[in-house]
C-alpha cells in the first residue's frame, strides 16, 4: 500500500481551512497545501496576525500557528497543489442553485466540475479524489466520469469524506468526532483507497469510529442527517407558535421531551429560525433529489421543514411590527447579532438577514452590532437577496461597533445572535438609551425576562 505523503485541499473555506489544519495538526510527516484561486483568502490564512484569519473559528489559531509552514501551507498555485499532492480533497463551493432546471433546490456543481477537470488536466500520476464538500448524491459518479476520459493513463480513485462540523466547535468537532465517514468503491484499489484515508484519520480517530461504506450510503448521510436535524429545530418551533398562544411555555416543552430517552435533548431550541451553510440547502437539496426519482411525498416532506423555518422568520418580523403599534416605518430597530450563531462570524442563510429584509419592506430603520461580522457582510447579504436597491440598503441599514451604540435612539431591540456578551450587557444603561415603551424581541431566548422587566422593559421571546 503507498504512503500518503503529500495532501492537496482544493478551497480554502469553513470546511477546508479547519479540516486540514487539524489533519496537519495530527499527521506531522504529511506535507498538507491549500489551494484557492481567492488570494485576498489566501493572504488572510498567511497573516503573521492570527486573529485576521479569514475564518472566526475558536481553536483555529492555535492551531494554525502550531502548523503554518511546518506541514501546513496556503497558495494560490492550484496547478502546482494538484500535481504534488497523492491525495487531493475538494472543499469548494455548492452554493444551491440560482438558475435553470433545480433553481431554488439543486446543488450547483460548476465549481466541483472544474475542480475535476482541471485535476484531469494537471495530474500525471494516480491520485485519490476526496470530495469533502456537501454534495448531492452521485456526484462521485460525475467526478469519475470526468476524471475518468482524461486518456492520459491517470488512474483515480475517488472517495466520499462528508464533512459533519457545527460552526462555532468544528476544532473541537474535528478533534473529538462522533463518526468519521467514508465511501468508495467495493473493489481493491478502492479499497485501498479507503484504508489509507481511514489511515490519516486514526492517527487521532478510534478505528471503530472510522466507518466505510459505499460512495451513495455516504453522501446520503450527510444530507439525511442535516435534514433530521433540521427538523427537530422546526418541530419545536413550531410548537413555539403553539405556546404563545395557550401560554405554555417552549422551554419547558423541550426539556420535558428532551428527558425522553428515545428524543433526546439536543437541537430543541426554540428560536428565530436555524441558518448556516447546510441546513436548508441540504433539506433543499433531498427535496430535488426525492422529486428528480418521482417521490413527491417524500419531496413535499422534507420542504415543509424549510417552509416552517421560513415561517419562523416572518412570524418575528411580524411581531415586533404588531408591538410597534402595526408600523415600523421611520422607526430605528436594533439588531444585536447577524451571525447565524454565536462563536462564528458566518451569516450564510442567518434568520437576521430575512428579518431585517422583511422590515425593511416595512421602511424601518435597523442599527447592527455583531462582534464578528463587518460592515460589508452585513450590506453584501442583503444585497444578495436583489429585494432592495443597494442605496436603500446603505442609507437604512446603519452598522456600528459597539452596542450600546446601537441602542441609543432604537424604538426595539432584537436579538438574533445567541452571543454570550449579550447576556452580561448593562441593560439598566440601555433602558436610558432606548425610546420608551422600552420593547426587546429576544429571538434566541437568552436574556433574564424577569430582571428585564424589573427595569422596565416589555420583553417578547419565542414561544412564552
Amino acid at each position: 500500500m503507498k504512503e500518503i505523503k503529500n495532501i492537496c485541499c482544493i478551497g480554502a473555506g469553513y470546511v477546508g481551512g479547519p479540516t486540514m489544519a487539524v489533519i496537519a495538526l495530527k499527521n506531522p510527516y504529511i506535507k498538507v497545501n491549500i489551494v484557492d484561486i481567492n488570494k485576498e483568502r489566501i493572504d488572510d490564512w498567511n497573516n503573521k496576525d492570527l486573529d485576521l484569519l479569514p475564518i472566526y473559528e475558536p481553536g483555529l489559531a492555535e492551531v494554525v500557528a502550531q502548523t503554518r509552514n511546518k506541514n501546513l501551507f496556503f497558495s494560490t498555485n492550484v496547478a502546482k497543489g494538484i500535481q504534488e499532492a497523492d491525495m487531493i480533497f475538494i472543499s469548494v463551493n455548492t452554493p444551491t442553485k440560482t438558475y435553470g432546471k433545480g433553481k431554488g433546490q439543486a446543488a450547483d456543481l460548476k465549481y466541483i466540475e472544474l475542480c475535476a477537470r482541471q485535476i484531469a488536466e494537471v495530474a500525471t500520476d494516480d491520485k485519490i479524489v476526496v470530495e469533502k464538500s456537501t454534495l448531492p448524491v452521485r456526484t462521485a459518479e460525475a467526478l469519475k466520469s470526468i476524471l475518468s476520459s482524461t486518456g492520459n493513463g491517470v488512474h483515480f480513485e475517488i472517495l466520499s469524506n462528508p464533512e459533519f462540523l457545527a460552526e462555532g466547535t468544528a476544532i473541537d468537532d474535528l478533534m473529538n468526532p462522533d463518526r468519521v465517514l467514508i465511501g468508495g468503491d467495493d473493489t481493491p484499489t478502492g479499497q485501498e483507497a479507503k484504508d489509507l484515508l481511514s489511515g490519516i484519520y486514526e492517527a487521532w480517530v478510534p478505528k471503530d469510529q472510522v466507518l466505510q461504506t459505499n460512495v451513495w450510503s455516504s453522501e446520503l448521510s450527510k444530507l439525511t442527517a442535516n435534514a433530521f436535524l433540521a427538523q427537530r429545530i422546526s418541530s419545536i418551533n413550531a410548537m413555539s407558535a403553539l405556546c404563545e398562544e395557550t401560554e405554555a411555555d417552549v422551554d419547558e416543552i423541550a426539556r420535558a421531551i428532551g428527558m425522553d430517552s428515545r428524543i433526546g435533548s439536543k437541537f430543541l431550541k426554540s428560536s428565530v429560525g436555524f441558518g448556516g451553510s447546510c441546513f436548508q440547502k441540504d433539506v433543499l437539496n433531498l427535496v430535488y433529489i426525492a422529486k428528480s426519482y418521482g417521490l413527491d411525498e417524500v419531496a413535499e416532506y422534507w420542504d415543509q421543514v424549510i417552509k416552517l423555518n421560513d415561517y419562523q422568520k416572518r412570524r418575528f418580523a411580524d411581531n415586533i411590527i404588531k408591538n410597534s403599534y402595526n408600523t415600523v416605518s421611520g422607526k430605528n430597530i436594533a439588531f444585536y447579532g447577524w451571525a447565524f450563531k454565536k462563536d462564528t462570524n458566518d451569516t450564510r442563510e442567518s434568520a437576521a438577514i430575512y428579518v431585517s429584509d422583511h422590515l425593511l419592506d416595512e421602511q424601518a430603520n435597523i442599527v447592527v452590532y455583531d462582534p464578528k461580522v463587518t460592515a460589508e457582510r452585513i450590506y453584501a447579504d442583503l444585497e444578495y437577496l436583489n429585494t432592495h436597491s443597494p442605496e436603500e440598503i446603505k442609507e437604512r441599514v446603519k452598522v456600528v461597533n459597539d452596542p450600546y451604540e446601537a441602542a441609543k435612539g432604537s424604538h426595539a431591540i432584537a436579538v438574533l445572535t445567541e452571543w454570550d456578551e449579550f447576556i452580561n450587557y448593562d441593560w439598566e444603561h440601555i433602558y436610558k438609551l432606548v425610546l420608551k415603551p422600552a420593547s426587546i424581541f429576544d429571538g434566541r431566548n437568552i436574556l433574564n425576562k424577569k430582571e428585564l422587566n424589573e427595569i422596565g422593559f416589555t420583553v417578547s421571546c419565542i414561544g412564552k
